[in-house]
């Protein structure tokens, strides 16, 4: 059986893991450039060389035995460290956030900077449309891996259940502030959480297998996010920049970086349902969504719905 998966995340390519196991033949498809969804790592070259920013999810836990079992096995690849200064659960990974996700695509027939913007339905299977062509190869189910509003968009002509559950799982977007310093800033602090505009910030830089200067990722809270969403970047660096400054107590030195990332589907939504798959249809769907805003969840959504194919 072929199965198209839309979505190389890490919710995508845990579906891929488990059916390939099983002897199904997996494509996936990526809007982005390379791996990483919303375990992203951005570099930027400086003066004193390249800075890596983790500017999706700062860290992950893992609290069911499948998904810890997982984790175990990427610590022991080297993929991933624990991180307790986020706490005693805290994990991320080495040298970036994204290496856990670099080796599970790597492992896979994976195609980058494909947006598909539409499912063509054939009398022995689907068709993917990309842009203003078709691709030729035909597959015998389509796995959707990709955030709800994304989701609902494919789904719209085919699944109206699966749509309407999609279309009302809304999330949260999330403005991120990266910083790099050549002198690091003063204070002790690793992390910060829970203000009204800053919603956490994090020291990229101390981080497991870390190089370069000090360097922080800080992520606006959902509804200052909501608030100044369309806000330009420049807008966003100051402000962002201004309150870190004053939560910290202390004045910024002159950054090296200083740039703003627009995370529109950053924290997703949740409902009851850990995948969905319409068997008639061959149509599956998975991603943290569906459970919860967590990276542990994009991964037990994707076991999930391979077990559903499977049947």
């Amino acid at each position: 059986m072929k199965i198209a998966i839309i979505g190389s995340g890490l919710s995508g390519l845990a579906c891929a893991d488990h059916l390939v196991a099983e002897g199904f033949q997996i494509s996936l498809f990526d809007k982005a450039r390379g791996p990483g969804g919303r375990m992203s790592t951005r570099r930027i070259d400086t003066a004193l060389g390249q800075v890596g920013f983790d500017h999706g999810a700062q860290y992950f836990t893992a609290r069911e035995h499948a998904f810890q079992t997982g984790v175990k096995q990427w610590q022991n690849a080297g993929t991933v460290a624990p991180w307790p200064a986020a706490g005693p659960e805290a994990w991320v990974g080495v040298p970036a956030m994204n290496a856990p996700i670099k080796a599970l695509a790597a492992r896979h027939d994976v195609s980058w900077s494909m947006r598909i913007d539409g499912l063509v339905k054939q009398q022995n299977g689907w068709q993917l449309q990309c842009g203003d062509h078709v691709i030729v190869a035909l597959f015998d189910a389509v796995v959707l891996a990709i955030p709800a509003e994304q989701a609902a968009s494919l789904l719209q002509p085919w699944d109206t259940e699966f749509h309407t559950l999609a279309r009302n799982t809304v999330s949260a977007p999330c403005w991120t502030l990266m910083l790099a310093f050549a002198h690091p800033v003063k204070t002790d602090k690793v992390i910060i959480r829970d203000d009204a505009v800053i919603g956490s910030a994090a020291r990229n830089s101390v981080k497991p297998g870390r190089k370069g200067p000090d360097s922080w990722v800080i992520q606006a809270s959902p509804d200052w996010s909501v608030n100044y969403l369309e806000d330009s970047q420049e807008q966003v660096v100051s402000a962002l920049s201004d309150r870190f400054s004053d939560l910290l107590g202390v004045s910024l030195p002159d950054p090296l970086v200083a740039s703003a990332h627009r995370w529109r589907y950053a924290r997703s939504g949740k409902t009851d349902q850990s995948a969905l798959y319409n068997d008639d249809l061959k149509i599956g769907v998975c991603g943290d969504w569906l459970i919860g805003p967590r990276v542990e969840c994009a991964w037990l959504s994707g076991t999930a719905l391979a077990k559903m194919i499977q049947g």
